[in-house]
């Protein structure tokens, strides 16, 4: 297979990305990858390469109006969009709104579905019985039902004192 730049060496990188919901594929020769930053894996967005052969490009201006920055690295949505990478980790609160949307997109579900160490499940099943128990005790509080509030209470407390119990010594 020739590489799609050049189309004189044979490929020998291949990459493979969604954008805008559409998979775009490159083969690139070893010359072509290493002058388009393809070596770097942190320089590296498809749609760049895309927008110098005359396929189509997602590419935005950085200063599309409306375009939301993040305050912390000055990353943009449009970056985002573009590379499908995030600058730091203060960009998932900054960009949160329709993350979940997109995630759902591209892995059919916001959840971990599979495998998880079994000490993980029980925390978690303590975790969730918790959040159920504080939210009844919160909807008690509102209602004044006093005495439902104290089970309530007493019911929390004894479960956080069942899961650091449980906790495996050096886990925190």
């Amino acid at each position: 297979m020739k590489c799609d730049v050049c189309q004189a060496e044979d490929a020998t990188v291949y990459f493979s990305q969604l954008i805008e919901g559409k998979l775009k594929k490159v083969n690139l020769c070893k010359g072509c990858a290493e002058e388009k930053g393809v070596t770097d894996p942190t320089g590296f967005a498809l749609a760049d390469m895309l927008q110098g052969m005359g396929q189509e490009t997602v590419t935005e201006k950085r200063t599309t109006p409306g375009d939301r920055v993040c305050d912390e690295c000055g990353f943009t949505q449009s970056d985002f969009k573009k590379t499908g990478r995030f600058g730091c980790a203060h960009c998932y609160e900054v960009f949160s709104e329709g993350l979940e949307n997109l995630l759902e997109a591209m892995h059919k579900n916001t959840e971990h579905k599979g495998k998880v160490p079994k000490r993980y499940e029980a925390t978690k099943a303590h975790r969730e019985r918790l959040n159920e128990l504080k939210e009844q005790l919160q909807e008690a509080v509102a209602s004044e039902d006093y005495e439902e509030a104290a089970r309530l209470r007493d019911a929390i407390s004894k479960t956080e004192a069942e899961e650091a119990s449980s906790a495996p010594a050096g886990d925190d």
